[in-house]
């Protein structure tokens, strides 16, 4: 706060005011796991490559959702006997 450059200023007290947060992000640190954001990436990845195929990017992003989303397929038209 003791620097005469306004932008310095602006940090610090942006600092000062989610000081809670930072701290409790390095306490919490070490008990903490990416693992589940690893595997929701690697599920979009292989997603990605399997409509590798498709036209536009709205086929992958539904794709995307009945994947990642588990939505309801609809309903099957066809019956194979």
């Amino acid at each position: 706060m003791r620097s005469r450059l306004p932008e310095m200023k602006k940090v610090a007290k942006r600092l000062r005011k989610h000081q809670e947060l930072l701290l409790n992000y390095f306490s919490v640190k070490e008990r903490l796991s990416n693992g589940i954001v690893e595997g929701f990436n690697l599920k979009a990845k292989l997603t990605m490559r399997k409509s590798f195929g498709f036209r536009t990017f709205k086929s992958i992003e539904v794709a995307l959702y009945h994947t990642l989303g588990k939505l309801p397929e609809p309903p099957i038209t066809h019956r194979f006997y």
